[in-house]
């Protein structure tokens, strides 16, 4: 079955830096658009960045310039990596992918606290 797993997720200052990165299995990985999404306290579940199949990248304006996804085909894994982190950021991280259905990893949490 399918089984995405994030890790990476943390405390960082403002203005700091993470990554977090998602495994996936049970899916032919190379074949499918793969999205980070977050979810913060009180607030509804919304698409950070997207990554197609040919590494075309979009993503929501409040990260754009200060978020990167990337994707390694070989490792089966999705990156994201963020920079100039601002309180704003603070969520559960979760990564998603459409194969049939919706499938997506149990969240990694992201705290920008001083």
């Amino acid at each position: 079955q399918v089984q995405l797993v994030e890790s990476g997720g943390g405390l960082v200052q403002p203005g700091g830096s993470l990554s977090v990165s998602c495994a996936a299995s049970g899916i032919i990985f190379s074949i499918y658009a793969m999205d980070w999404y977050r979810q913060a306290p009180g607030q509804q579940r919304e698409l950070v960045a997207r990554i197609t199949r040919g590494g075309s990248t979009i993503y929501a304006d409040s990260v754009k310039g200060r978020f990167t996804i990337s994707r390694n085909n070989a490792r089966n894994t999705v990156y994201l990596q963020m920079y100039s982190l601002k309180f704003e950021d603070t969520a559960v991280y979760y990564c998603h992918v459409k194969s049939g259905g919706d499938y997506w990893g149990q969240g990694t949490q992201v705290t920008v606290s001083s």
